[in-house]
């Protein structure tokens, strides 16, 4: 099992913050935002740290080097920035035929459960778990993704930003996969608005084919950084 970090995106939504550096890279309480996701890959029995970079990937490279508490580090590049299933096929290589555990380099999670979420995962037996929390505030699942599933957590639809969510679960970048979700990236439809394929929509796609995807409560509070907002919030959440 890896654990696989996706850091490649400049975040345009961030204007000066990110203009001459990987957003990334820009601090949030004190640290680089992306160390909150190396802390809890630390913190799993994954084998290895696979991180995907691209804007300003030297940032990166230069500050986190071959290891990371006590984890072997490695990297794959991103030429093209070209969305979130674009970047885990960069990583095919480095992962080398294992699963792994996604998380993303611009995220916030208050009290996360990754080891749990991986326990949960072998112990089902399963082809993949989508990590998400309940919130109490709809307007939050429009910036990511939420999905329908039945009373053991089976997930049968997943929708991407919705417009109108349907329940009160809001999905985050968070999910363990079998490395096999690697044959259904040739699959996954292109988004048309933001010309990219979508997370949601490659799952969805092994859902379809009868794999079996389950959901899992993996932290109490969730943001992705965005915008100088997302910071604010992220800061707020984490006192």
């Amino acid at each position: 099992m890896k654990a696989l970090i996706l850091a490649g995106g400049r975040g345009k939504r961030l204007d000066d913050l990110s203009e001459n550096r990987n957003k990334c890279m820009i601090p949030v309480k004190g640290k680089p935002v992306i160390e909150y996701s190396l802390d809890s890959a630390a913190r799993t029995d994954v084998d290895e740290i696979v991180i995907v970079v691209g804007y300003r990937a030297e940032e990166i490279i230069n500050r986190y080097g071959i290891s990371y508490a006590g984890k072997a580090v490695r990297y794959a590049i991103q030429w093209d920035q070209r969305g979130l299933v674009h970047a885990v096929e960069c990583a095919r290589e480095a992962l080398a035929g294992e699963d792994f555990l996604l998380l993303l380099g611009d995220e916030i999670l208050v009290n996360p459960r990754h080891q749990a979420m991986l326990d949960e995962f072998r112990r089902e037996d399963v082809f993949c778990i989508c990590g998400v929390l309940t919130v109490a505030n709809p307007e939050n699942i429009k910036r990511t993704y939420t999905l329908i599933k039945d009373d053991n957590d089976v997930v049968y639809r997943l929708i991407e930003k919705p417009r109108n969510p349907l329940n009160a679960f809001m999905g985050t970048g968070d999910c363990v996969f079998r490395n096999a979700i690697l044959d259904y990236t040739d699959f996954t439809p292109i988004h048309h608005e933001r010309k990219e394929k979508e997370l949601p929509d490659l799952i969805q796609c092994a859902i379809d084919d009868g794999k079996m995807v389950k959901s899992f409560l993996i932290c109490d509070h969730y943001t992705n950084i965005n915008s100088p907002e997302d910071i604010a919030t992220a800061e707020r959440l984490l006192r």
